[in-house]
């Protein structure tokens, strides 16, 4: 559907001044080319200055009439199709500025002609005409705005031409062109092509085919390789035809009396090689290092029917107008001198092309898709698309459309467009008639910058009629008209520059014209004021917004267009109403701002639509820097209670509402809470009370329900205990509150969270650290609390490693620096050792080792058990952790307990045995008997026997630990092993008396069994 709205896009007019009657018409840059009749052959060319003022700079000839012209802005050239002696030419105009400096000279060369540098230094003086010969007719012709490259339309073929810029020397640059590639394309008869940055559009009468050229690979073979293998590709299926024999002229002759339509057909992406549309491709240009090798991609193929529209007869539907527009990065300029494909990035590309009574918009970038559908009303002559406009042509009027190019291009350059952050008007938004301006005969339209070239024609009895004078002036007209010469009397042509209004001000209008449906609140308010935006956004992505006077206002205007759809949004009911956040968030509006905006002043009751309650719902729960002030925070209660009483506890709690008044929020939260109550509810009022310095209420609420309960609720608003200052956690009084008097609700808070996902393990640092008042690279005890808690309910193995070195680096750090905590630890190591399995019982021979040890160890006792029973525990991952138990190597006990507890759980016995033999042999056997089992008893006879026997023989009768040591070995060996292994393993000079009952003991094992 098309809204019609009376807007005035378009502003002053005035006449070109032509001396003979324009056949055909075209511009580029800052200039309108004008082709004369075929009475001339001449074009003129004026220069196009601020407010549409015309100024002639000469004119050339040309070899006949003009049949077709295009500018390319890439190369400032001027492409022609010429007749002459019933023969068609391509011709390119170079350096054609010569003629407007009073240079008369002009050199005509063949194209790909090598100049020599004493030839070629003229030709910076005189415009150059290259002449590009072909072996069919051209019918029509395309420039590539991106990098000036040409393409012709020919019988059954594609040519593109590639423009090159040679260097003469370090003073002239010259340009030409190389044929470079032909695209065979059977029974197609071009009547207007578009090219683009290497998409082609081409269209018959009712068949439209838009292909791109894609680079390929080329394979060692080189360039004649890399054409045959893409012509084969793309040979379709059914092969060519075939010779219809001696009836086909009968056949012919009978069905002159018919038209046969084929039925319509929209095949769209990977589908449209459906289309039976054989291509051929043939590289024409001199194989080098740098050739290209293509292939081609079918991008979109449509076919009309003459029985689609309803008007006229089937020989009037013909399709007309084909156009690539080119829409840019946002930012990306090009000037004169940087026509190289690299300076500008292309965004997106639409496609548009026109019925006589309906136009179609495609996108062919990264998506193939029909945007808009553009329903005239009445037959159309010609349209131009623009990135703002599109302007159509009928018999008597010219129409400006608006067009979703904007909307699929920011799409296309911002990801997080259509979220909470950003948005845009959807490209499905209908489109609209923003006015439709009469004229006498409109004929031919093409458009540059903010003006509109139109050139009108009124038929002979249109001008009859207009110009009979009436009987009160026909004396004093009559005299005039026969003063005129024979080209004067009839001037049924003129040839209009139309300037477009600027931007702003049409937005102004727009936005003006959109308050008059702002009281009845409905859709087309919305529909206006996005036309408004995707104008702004549309000029905002213009190449030349970075030069542009208009910028600073545009940029204002887009801000301001933003607020307005925020405002909309919110004030009305309709289903897209979550879009009033994202267009408060862009237009850079406070919440303040956006509250005077919506809110009145008296204390009347309002009505809040979703939109408006979704934007301060998202707003107050993010952590926004704003704080709202007292009157505002107490509006913002006022306007939660009466529209959404459930989201009022976390309300309170935002950071931006920091300076409500805490017995009004009281007030209202008990309100709620009897229709209801929930656990956070009762949080916030305690959160309210400890504001007021009211304990009494604090303690009434916090009785409320049990701990866990209490400490469950604090997942559903976490900000209750934690915030966020520009990026920065900060507790909150309720945290410092719990800290000193109920630190074990507040571990237990922190844990849920975590385990909620509420908090990361980082976060959590940040806030014990700030809450603890402790500088970056000192742990506080309840942070250490907060670790061996979460190690009870963790189950991520990767968190769970992570906190185990956390907590064996804290306790490995107080034991090395005699550190004690600053506030007593809430579970002691039998609580861990209950309710955590990574937490084992400690082994007797590590309690036999600490036994003996120094009574300086007795003040860190219990970071010492912690650390033993974590080591006795299997979670822990040992090889990791000997970075961090390092210090502990020359600590006593503690350190040989430690060591030992390493090298026991990486399968070291014998060095553990070592270490015990060494500094603690009293311990050795209690470790034997602990560790050495199954697959490690072994080391019994071989390592504790031998190493005791050893032992005990430099020390003899002294050290009465080593013999009741080697004694109980003896008796544990004497069970193992057979009585032959267990008597070789006894030393030679031993005394008989002493090993002769566990000889005894064996041998007797031996009978038994």
């Amino acid at each position: 559907m098309v809204q019609l709205y009376n807007l005035h896009p378009f502003g002053s007019q005035r006449v070109v001044p032509c001396k003979q009657e324009p056949a055909h018409f075209c511009c580029g840059r800052d200039v309108l080319f004008v082709a004369s009749t075929a009475a001339s052959c001449r074009v003129e060319v004026f220069a196009v200055r601020e407010q549409g003022h015309c100024e002639p700079l000469g004119s050339f000839a040309t070899l006949g009439p003009v049949l077709r012209m295009a500018h390319s802005q890439a190369g400032d050239y001027l492409v022609t199709i010429e007749e002459k002696s019933k023969a068609t030419f391509l011709r390119a105009y170079m350096n054609w500025r010569c003629m407007s400096a009073g240079s008369s000279r002009v050199c005509v060369r063949m194209v790909g002609h090598k100049m020599e540098e004493s030839y070629s230094e003229t030709l910076r003086e005189q415009m150059s005409i290259v002449e590009m010969p072909l072996s069919d007719p051209p019918l029509c012709v395309s420039c590539c705005p991106v990098n000036g490259d040409l393409l012709v339309g020919c019988k059954n073929k594609l040519v593109m031409f590639c423009l090159k810029y040679l260097v003469i020397n370090q003073n002239l640059t010259v340009l030409d062109f190389e044929r470079s590639l032909i695209l065979h394309i059977a029974n197609l008869i071009p009547a207007e092509v578009a090219f683009c940055a290497r998409h082609i559009a081409v269209t018959t009468e009712l068949d439209v085919l838009i292909l791109k050229l894609e680079l390929v690979q080329q394979s060692a073979g080189g360039t004649e390789q890399c054409a045959q293998r893409v012509s084969t590709l793309e040979k379709p299926v059914g092969g060519g035809v075939k010779d219809e024999g001696p009836s086909t002229h009968t056949l012919q002759l009978e069905l002159d009396e018919f038209i046969i339509c084929q039925k319509p057909v929209e095949l769209l992406g990977e589908e449209s090689k459906l289309c039976e549309i054989p291509i051929t491709l043939e590289s024409t240009e001199l194989p080098t290092e740098d050739t290209k090798c293509f292939q081609v991609r079918y991008l979109l193929f449509r076919r009309f029917t003459p029985e689609q529209s309803p008007f006229g007869f089937c020989e009037e539907t013909k399709l007309h107008s084909v156009q690539l527009l080119p829409v840019y990065q946002t930012g990306s300029s090009v000037t004169a001198h940087e026509e190289t494909e690299n300076k500008r990035e292309l965004l997106s590309l639409f496609c548009f092309f026109s019925l006589p009574h309906v136009g179609y918009l495609y996108s062919v970038g990264k998506l193939v898709e029909l945007i808009s559908t553009y329903q005239y009303s009445e037959k159309s002559e010609q349209a131009v698309l623009t990135p703002q406009f599109l302007h159509v042509i009928t018999s008597e009027n010219l129409q400006c459309f608006t067009v979703r190019c904007s909307a699929a291009a920011a799409r296309d350059e911002d990801p997080y467009i259509d979220t909470t952050v950003k948005a845009c008007p959807p490209v499905a938004l209908d489109v609209c008639t923003l006015r439709m301006q009469l004229f006498i005969g409109p004929r031919a339209i093409c458009h540059f910058k903010n003006h509109i070239i139109l050139l009108t024609k009124a038929d002979t009895e249109d001008i009859t009629e207009r110009r009979k004078p009436t009987r009160r002036m026909l004396s004093r007209k009559a005299d005039s008209i026969k003063s005129r010469t024979n080209s004067e009397s009839e001037p049924g042509w003129n040839l209009y520059i139309i300037n477009t209004v600027s931007t702003i001000q049409l937005y102004r209008e727009m936005v003006d014209y959109s308050r008059t449906y702002e009281n009845v609140k409905t859709e087309s308010c919305i529909h206006l004021l996005s036309e408004a935006h995707l104008l702004v956004r549309a000029a905002i992505m213009d190449p030349r917004f970075l030069k542009s006077d208009e910028k600073e206002q545009l940029l204002r205007a887009f801000r301001e267009s933003c607020a307005f759809l925020g405002d909309c949004y919110s004030r009305f009911d309709t289903k897209d109403y979550h879009l009033a956040l994202p267009y408060y968030r862009m237009s850079g509006l406070s919440m303040t701002e956006v509250l005077k905006r919506l809110v009145s002043e008296d204390d009347e009751i309002q009505t809040y639509e979703r939109g408006f309650i979704f934007y301060l719902t998202h707003s107050l729960n993010e952590d926004l820097n704003e704080e709202l002030s007292k009157e505002s925070a107490n509006k913002v209660l006022r306007i939660f209670y009466l529209a959404d009483p459930v989201q009022l506890p976390h309300i309170v709690c935002s950071p931006c509402m920091r300076n409500v008044c805490p017995l009004t929020a009281v007030k209202y939260l008990q309100k709620v809470e009897k229709i209801m109550p929930s656990v956070v509810l009762t949080l916030t009022k305690a959160f309210m009370a400890l504001k007021m310095g009211d304990l009494m209420m604090y303690e009434h609420e916090m009785e409320s329900y049990k701990e866990t309960i209490l400490a469950c609720g604090f997942i559903g608003q976490p900000k209750l205990l934690r915030q966020h200052k520009e990026g920065i956690v900060m507790p909150t009084e309720f945290a410092f509150h719990l800290k000193e008097m109920q630190p074990g609700l507040l571990v237990a808070a922190a844990v849920a969270l975590h385990e909620n996902n509420k908090i990361e393990l980082e976060e959590a640092d940040t806030f014990f650290k700030m809450l603890c008042s402790n500088s970056e690279n000192t742990i506080p005890q309840l942070l250490v609390d907060f670790w061996e808690a979460l190690l009870v309910v963790c189950s991520q193995e990767e968190i769970l490693q992570e906190l185990l070195l956390r907590v064996t680096s804290q306790y490995v750090w107080r034991i090395s620096k005699h550190h004690l905590p600053e506030t007593k630890p809430l579970k002691t190591t039998e609580d861990l050792i209950n309710s955590c399995n990574h937490f084992g019982l400690i082994f007797p021979w590590v309690t036999a080792v600490m036994s003996v040890g120094s009574p300086s160890d007795k003040g860190y006792h219990e970071d010492i058990s912690k650390l033993q029973s974590l080591l006795c525990g299997q979670s822990i991952n040992i090889a990791s952790a000997l970075p961090v138990l390092e210090p502990l190597t020359e600590a006593g006990n503690v350190g040989l307990a430690i060591h030992v507890l390493c090298n026991t759980r990486l399968g070291r016995y014998e060095e553990a045995i070592d270490q015990l033999l060494k500094r603690c042999p009293d311990a050795a056997v209690l470790y034997a008997q602990h560790e050495l089992k199954d697959d490690s008893r072994a080391v019994w006879w071989n390592k504790l026997l031998p190493e005791l026997c050893k032992r005990t023989r430099l020390t003899g009768n002294d050290c009465p630990v080593l013999i009741s040591s080697l004694k109980e070995t003896l008796s544990v060996v004497a069970m193992e092993l057979e009585l032959r292994d267990f008597l070789s393993l006894l030393p030679e000079d031993g005394t008989a008396a002493f090993f002769l009952p566990h000889l005894l003991h064996c041998s007797q094992r031996k009978l038994l069994t």
